[in-house]
């Protein structure tokens, strides 16, 4: 599964369904801070990506389908009345409110990237389910922007109030451009700043501002949950789970000393981390830990593994007086600016700037818990700096990487059974949905020791369905499975000790020479890349072109990057290592880190193909070492096999 490289304390849930057996704070893993350093003149920027899509417009040769445009174009002319939407403007006028605009993204206040249900603003006022995009409600408008993976799903879902913005493609204005054009001088545009990164929050204010756009904080109220009352999901409250330190391979205070270690290093006296991973993999990280949670979720055990670590658990809801409280102590805040959300960075500088006209109204004074160095400057200021648990936890420890190995042989076993019983179900011409499909694996996972649930939403698509690139299948729309046509399934599990993911491509019949020719140079990148050899401190953007070079000799493309990270017994999708056109993440690919290899190629409303497995980074026993240097490779973690048949119908392609 792909992703989009994408706040302070809300909803402590890495994906919905993991809510319910295991706690994000307690994935226990580190290599223990690998000689990272932090450049905070050059770190300015998300390495995760804004919500406002830049993305790249891919070419697709001599395809014959007609192009997504062209028949949306058929649709009604007549815009469809949209209830929510009508409700979300009557809310603009409001005392208090008084905006021209309303922008919904896809992010809780942790920028997470699979939410609880009760946080998906965006699909429910858009209907839109994707799981990246953003939404802007103007008095008279109402648009979405999504990327290449969701442009045919979004098609689908949107009516006709809304105008879907295909991001990355020609003459598509960004989401801030877009309020430059169709607002007033003078406009007033409204956010919930706890949505937004403070980094994605400074961007926007800053394109809007040269047509004399405001951006507006609301802070105390979304307005979406305002017209969605009750209605509305709960959010998960069930107890958060311990890691078990044979998985997590290093205990929590080591973790904590070793952060602690970063913070005086960089002058700095107090970190927030806010996303949810880092979180779980390590825990709030001052001298007096602090961990901000619902209280309801924490058992006696966790109460116990907790206080052991030296952490105290404070109301989910009061980081902001926290943060307040920290600044008006002086403390020297380590904000990682692209992921700790808006409401938390604008409320710490509020509170510096309170302080230091306090200080000036009475006189120099120093405070003992933060000013024992004549190095720190006097008085509180922010360390903007990428956080340091992200490539500490990106880089596995022996423990974590023996977790991964033996969650991912238990995962093939159950995938073998899963696909030897679907080959004799289509002999046998038994009917099979989509959804018959992913509930079936979902069955012979779910018997393996240590499994915990999958590890998102498995994408079962038959035919032109697996061109949807992120295609989710419902019981009451989805297709019968055609053995006459390709069928792709990208799944993944959790277990105790490890996460999966991983597609296959097959085809029940004989497929046409076009499939034939396109899955052969699918297969021929995703072999290219995971044979590939490499100097150290490479980024992972140099390796992207090898799999999409057979591919491009055809005049052919993806519209998504052909790998993320993984972590280990936590997110499937993990940053700060990518495989991806996106050159803006210079993050090198290192020992230790797992990344997905999965090029792809989709015909619209005609199929798709995707190959995926897991690899992880080593280093390679070349016979020369110019300049000295390391150089690496990868080690597949998937032990799936590619179907053993290909051979019969595998094109003769010459690259």
């Amino acid at each position: 599964m792909h992703s989009l490289p994408s706040h302070a304390m809300r909803p402590l849930c890495l994906n919905p369904s993991l809510c319910s057996s295991r706690f994000p704070f307690f994935s226990f893993s580190i290599p223990i801070f690998h000689k990272f350093k932090n450049n905070p003149t050059i770190y300015k920027k998300s390495q995760k990506g804004p919500p406002f899509f830049s993305i790249r417009c891919c070419g697709s040769g001599s395809v014959t389908a007609k192009p997504s445009w062209e028949l949306r174009r058929n649709r009604a002319a007549v815009q469809e009345p949209d209830e929510k939407v009508d409700a979300l403007r009557q809310l603009f006028t409001k005392p208090g409110i008084g905006i021209d605009a309303y922008i919904i993204p896809s992010q809780d206040a942790h920028q997470s990237e699979f939410i609880a249900e009760c946080y998906m603003r965006r699909a429910y006022i858009s209907g839109f389910t994707g799981s990246a995009g953003t939404a802007i409600v103007t008095k008279d408008k109402a648009a979405l922007w999504t990327d290449g993976r969701y442009f045919l799903q979004a098609e689908k879902q949107l009516n006709t109030s809304w105008k879907l913005m295909r991001a990355g493609n020609f003459g598509v204005p960004q989401a801030s451009e877009w309020l430059n054009d169709v607002l007033a001088p003078g406009g007033r545009v409204g956010i919930d700043p706890f949505l937004f990164s403070y980094d994605a929050a400074e961007e926007l204010k800053e394109v809007i501002s040269k047509k004399n756009l405001e951006l507006v904080y609301l802070y105390d109220l979304n307005l979406v949950d305002e017209i969605w009352k009750e209605s509305r999901p709960k959010p998960p409250n069930k107890p958060i789970r311990v890691h078990d330190l044979k998985y997590a391979g290093i205990d929590v205070v080591s973790k904590l000393s070793s952060l602690r270690a970063e913070l005086v290093a960089a002058g700095s006296s107090a970190i927030v981390i806010s996303m949810l991973d880092e979180v779980a993999w390590l825990l709030n990280l001052v001298d007096a830990a602090k961990l901000f949670v619902d209280d309801s979720k924490v058992t006696s055990e966790v109460m116990y593994h907790l206080k052991k670590a030296g952490v105290d658990l404070r109301p989910y809801d009061s980081i902001l007086s926290e943060i307040r409280r920290l600044a008006a102590e002086g403390a020297h805040l380590w904000l990682d600016t692209s992921s700790v959300n808006a409401a938390i960075v604008e409320t710490y500088k509020a509170a510096c700037d309170k302080y230091l006209m306090n200080r000036g109204s009475r006189g120099k004074r120093k405070n003992k818990q933060y000013f024992e160095s004549d190095s720190l400057p006097v008085g509180p200021s922010g360390v903007y700096m990428q956080s340091p648990v992200s490539l500490a936890k990106a880089l596995k420890n022996p423990s974590e990487l023996e977790g991964m190995q033996n969650s991912h042989l238990r995962d093939a076993a159950a995938l073998a059974q899963f696909w030897c019983w679907l080959e004799e179900e289509i002999h046998k011409n038994v009917k099979l949905t989509e959804v018959d499909l992913a509930d079936k694996l979902l069955e012979f996972r779910s018997k393996q020791d240590g499994f915990l649930d999958t590890s998102f939403d498995t994408i079962s698509g038959s035919g032109a369905n697996g061109a949807i690139i992120h295609y989710t299948p419902e019981a009451e729309s989805c297709s019968v499975v055609d053995p006459n046509k390709l069928f792709l399934l990208d799944s993944g599990a959790q277990y105790v000790d490890g996460t999966t993911d991983i597609t296959r491509t097959v085809h029940f019949g004989e497929p046409t020479a076009r499939e034939k020719e396109c899955f052969t140079r699918v297969l021929k990148g995703h072999i290219a890349l995971d044979e590939a050899v490499f100097p150290e401190n490479t980024p992972g953007f140099v390796l992207d072109a090898f799999a999409r070079s057979a591919l491009w000799k055809i005049g052919l493309d993806y519209r998504h990057g052909t790998g993320h990270g993984v972590g280990a017994a936590l997110n499937v999708h993990e940053g700060p290592q990518s495989i991806s056109f996106r050159y803006g993440n210079m993050t090198p690919l290192q020992k230790g880190m797992i990344v997905s290899n999965e090029p792809g190629y989709y015909e619209d409303h005609a199929f798709g193909i995707r190959i995926e497995n897991l690899l992880c980074v080593q280093e390679i026993n070349t016979p020369n070492r110019y300049g000295g240097i390391e150089y690496l490779g990868f080690e597949k973690l998937t032990f799936f096999p590619i179907q053993g048949w290909l051979n019969e119908w595998l094109a003769d392609v010459e690259v």
